[in-house]
């Protein structure tokens, strides 16, 4: 028989429930935890196992299920939450939220979500404490422009410095850490004029799926596939939904540099100017074209075209 697992994931605890056994269990979000985890769910045929995106405290517990040959995949909250709504699950606590992500196991067809190697992990960090301190220069930039007392003045700019020069350690930090990770990846992407050391390390640590993917999967994946909104004589705009954020940020700022400096690019954008489109739209077209190029240039290791 097989089974589908939900676990519930707090800073503190993960709350297990087993479909169609219904056995239910607790156990410390921790290395121990993880042993007795593993030890429990290794008594079934374990088909999926569905756990939420909680802010970073569901990594560890991933990669242990992972490291023991478990099939895990990692949702938006968003997704459960309209799940047991659908299903009529209207209340909310741990058990029932790990009863409700085991039923969506069976329920959801999916891929397995890719393994998360120590390499991919320290780039991460990277990634997101460069993204942290350039908030914090951006948000420094901006008080600096209201703030009136000397010393007020020279402390922002005292840590506008400093953070300066940490965002370019961590540049070379990343840039670095990328290499561990795939050299031959980073050098085929970082090769494309507008996809510089930044967006290189965010595609490849957050699109680990690049070049493995077809064209629709990739885009979908990236939240930049249009998607219909028809329903019988109503035919509604087609727009983009879901997918990864922080994928369609890195892309964003490359594909007006790509537009800038690749004249198919810039023909495609201005095309779509000319024809009535927005600027958001226009830029979301040449971005799908991007990152489907992207894909095709790492799936069938060419050069770019």
């Amino acid at each position: 028989m097989i089974s589908w697992v939900g676990i519930d994931i707090s800073k503190s605890n993960l709350v297990v429930w087993i479909q169609p056994q219904k056995d239910g269990f607790e156990v410390p979000n921790t290395v121990e935890g993880f042993d007795v985890l593993v030890a429990r769910l290794g008594q079934y045929t374990v088909g999926r196992v569905l756990l939420e995106a909680t802010g970073g405290y569901e990594r560890k517990v991933m990669a242990a299920l992972q490291q023991a040959s478990f099939s895990v995949l990692r949702i938006n909250p968003r997704r459960a939450r309209a799940f047991a709504v659908a299903m009529g699950k209207n209340a909310k606590t741990d058990p029932i939220d790990a009863a409700v992500l085991a039923d969506f196991a069976e329920a959801l067809h999916a891929s397995r979500e890719k393994p998360i190697s120590p390499e991919r992990e320290a780039l991460r960090e990277l990634i997101q404490l460069r993204e942290h301190f350039v908030q914090q220069r951006d948000d420094n930039k901006r008080r600096l422009q209201q703030a009136q007392l000397p010393a007020v003045v020279e402390a922002i700019r005292d840590h506008i410095r400093y953070l300066q020069t940490q965002i370019k350690q961590l540049g070379k930090a990343i840039d670095q850490s990328m290499r561990e990770l795939d050299a031959e990846k980073a050098d085929r992407l970082i090769s494309v004029k507008g996809i510089g050391t930044v967006a290189t390390a965010s595609l490849m640590v957050y699109l680990p799926e690049l070049g493995e993917l077809d064209r629709r999967e990739i885009a979908a994946l990236a939240g930049i596939a249009p998607y219909n909104d028809d329903s019988g004589n109503h035919s509604g705009k087609r727009q983009i939904y879901g997918g990864r954020a922080r994928v369609r940020r890195a892309l964003y700022m490359s594909c007006w540099v790509v537009i800038r400096h690749q004249a198919d690019f810039k023909a495609r954008y201005e095309s779509l100017r000319e024809r009535g489109k927005s600027a958001k739209v226009a830029l979301i077209a040449c971005m799908r074209i991007l990152l489907i190029r992207l894909n095709a240039m790492l799936r069938d290791g060419t050069e770019w075209r």
